[in-house]
């Protein structure tokens, strides 16, 4: 069963959005890895071998190394790929081109993934070959998911699954949506993806027999929203059921399936099964060699150790993980921090100290790693709006050169060079401000962002170490440990709020308002999602306008407006506080960033104020036919 986990084939790849959690069960997992690559290695000493025999069996050798040993899966893809080369066997070209891709994914060589698996789109492409398009398509959307780039990610499983629905695939289709639906997880969507999860079983239990292959992830993914939701009777019931498919040839998600239960047997405190179904997670991780798995797998592990107060091995399982690997930023937080509290349990205070540093570090990373995600996420999405605002424009400007040619050729040469040079400087300019517009948000999001990590955290942590130097109880630094994790999340949820992301503006205008007695939020007309650039700029504004308002206006009330509507948004801004003369004040960095963002989506920002009587501040934007792709999320 062990090649099982080494299938060249990347339709196998291509569903599973976590590439690598694959296991077996106990009989199975002591079978040598090197037992099928023997065999294989065995038939290319035969003399006689054809160049296509020979050319075949490097790609099989390769696709089976690329899980475990890179640089041999690499070294048998390119001596199967000069085979190919010299036989022009496009098809095999291709093969070699995903293996590679696949390689460097899991080596995290994200930048050469990307360039073999356009070499694998481009071939098939030209051979017509639609099958291995979609599929390095789906590649494209794994290698960005894997970087954490997830919205990116997800606007390429949902064309797959747009593709898959037109060719009447049900089984296709379950792999997408089970693919869509962990991504809507990874990025707070539970209900969304509890949605997509539902859409995926039901087109599972329709194919006859039912899919033992997509069925095991389908529930992993249901137990991991309960979980996360704190539904732990859900949760347990799904892990259970995939854990009683995960056997023979379906096995595909027994580890995650044994950390699940072992998290809910420990929330619990059953102690006995979580110990049971941690070391057996802990062992096939061990066994495949995949250090995700491994890092998830021993943190499940050194917690339930913790639990127990058995703190030196709870302390040896972790440093285990740690030695391993600790650039799995998420995971190593949690493990640096075990292997401190193990050590302050302990006495041990210099060693709690050095690893106390580490977890600080480690927060660090992790909070500019997912800003670094947000910025290059969103810059990715910029780039494609800019496509396709090119090619509307250049729609148009094929209409309006048809039309002057009618009128006569020196009329319409010298409309068509005016109209022309109008649009090119237009779009020039739209494309500046935009582009202006997000790299000041940018640096303003960094200042603020280093700010807080070191203020709060910065802050936080250092009483945290003096508390631990000054021999102050367990439990009075395990508190504060837990402060450092909230004001954590708190700075993560500065940077883009989850009920912007999850409900849109309304949702997060009334949280960002609830906070705040003197703020007070007024809705009308109808709930519309957006595209989240624009949901993000509008939020951004908002917030400026609210903020400048609180500090400057003296007012005992602000109100803040939002009328939507399929064609036209409006929000204003309202203050009962001093007012100004509009002509005696300047334009600072947050007033003129606002008119950038404005501006950037083709709208207005007015303000009118009276000295003594108040301020209101209004934004307009109306939704032209032509810019729908900028607006409405769903386009």
């Amino acid at each position: 069963m062990k090649h099982f986990y080494f299938l060249s084939s990347a339709i196998f790849l291509a569903f599973m959005l976590t590439i690598g959690r694959v296991a077996a069960d106990d009989q199975l997992l002591v079978i040598r890895y090197n037992t099928p690559i023997d065999s294989l290695k065995q038939l290319l000493e035969v003399k006689s071998l054809s160049e296509k025999r020979e050319m075949d069996l490097y790609e099989k050798i390769a696709g089976l190394y690329h899980y475990f040993d890179h640089d041999s899966s690499v070294y048998y893809a390119h001596k199967s790929m000069s085979i190919a080369h010299k036989l022009k066997a496009n098809k095999m070209l291709i093969e070699n081109y995903c293996t590679l891709g696949v390689t460097h994914c899991f080596a995290s060589n994200y930048d050469s993934s990307f360039i073999y698996f356009e070499k694998m789109q481009t071939l098939a492409a030209a051979r017509r070959d639609q099958k291995n398009e979609i599929k390095a398509i789906t590649m494209f959307g794994y290698t960005y998911a894997k970087q954490g780039k997830y919205h990116t990610a997800l606007e390429y499983y949902l064309k797959v699954l747009k593709i898959y629905e037109n060719e009447g695939s049900i089984e296709k289709c379950v792999g997408a949506l089970v693919n869509i639906s962990e991504i809507n997880r990874r990025i707070g969507n539970t209900e969304m993806a509890i949605q997509y999860l539902q859409q995926a079983e039901e087109k599972c239990n329709s194919l006859k027999p039912v899919s033992n292959w997509h069925m095991p992830h389908i529930c992993n993914e249901y137990a991991f929203n309960y979980l996360k939701k704190g539904d732990l009777d859900r949760t347990l019931y799904y892990a259970l059921k995939a854990d009683s498919i995960n056997v023979g040839e379906t096995a595909v998600n027994a580890c995650d399936t044994k950390c699940l239960l072992a998290t809910v047997y420990l929330k619990r405190s059953d102690y006995d099964r979580a110990l049971k179904y941690a070391g057996k997670a802990f062992a096939y991780a061990d066994e495949l060699k995949d250090k995700n798995l491994y890092a998830s797998a021993g943190k499940v592990l050194s917690d339930i150790y913790m639990a127990l107060e058995r703190y030196p091995e709870a302390e040896a399982t972790a440093l285990k993980v740690w030695e391993a690997d600790s650039t799995f930023i998420d995971e190593s937080r949690v493990v640096a921090k075990n292997i401190a509290m193990a050590n302050i349990y302990m006495n041990r205070t210099e060693r709690a100290a050095y690893f106390l540093d580490k977890y600080a570090e480690l927060n660090d990373q992790y909070a500019e790693m997912n800003f670094q995600t947000i910025v290059s996420d969103l810059g990715v999405k910029y780039e494609t709006n800019k496509k396709e605002t090119r090619i509307v424009t250049l729609e148009k400007k094929q209409r309006v050169y048809l039309f002057i040619g009618l009128s006569g050729v020196t009329l319409a040469l010298l409309l068509g060079f005016v109209l022309i040079q109008t649009i090119r400087r237009d779009q020039k300019e739209r494309q500046l401000i935009a582009s202006e517009a997000i790299q000041e948000g940018e640096i303003k999001e960094r200042i603020r962002l280093t700010k807080d990590l070191h203020d709060r955290l910065g802050g936080s942590l250092a009483a945290l170490k003096i508390s631990l130097l000054n021999a102050e109880s367990a439990q009075i630094i395990s508190a504060k440990i837990d402060m450092c994790n909230d004001d954590l999340r708190d700075i993560m949820n500065n940077i883009i709020p989850l009920s912007l992301h999850n409900y849109g503006l309304k949702g997060a205008f009334e949280d960002f308002c609830a906070n705040m007695s003197i703020l007070h939020f007024h809705f009308f007309g109808e709930i519309i999602r957006l595209h989240p650039n624009l949901e993000y700029a509008i939020y951004c504004c908002a917030k400026e306008l609210m903020i400048n308002a609180i500090k400057h206006s003296g007012a005992s009330s602000i109100n803040l407006q939002l009328v939507q509507s399929t064609k036209h948004l409006s929000l204003l801004v309202q203050d009962d506080g001093k007012g100004f003369y509009e002509k005696t004040i300047k334009q600072g960095y947050g007033l003129r960033n606002i008119r950038n963002h404005v501006s950037a989506f083709r709208g207005k920002f007015d303000i009118v104020s009276i000295p003594g009587k108040g301020t209101e501040m209004m934004i307009e934007l109306k939704y032209e036919k032509s810019l729908k792709s900028l607006f409405f999320k769903d386009l």
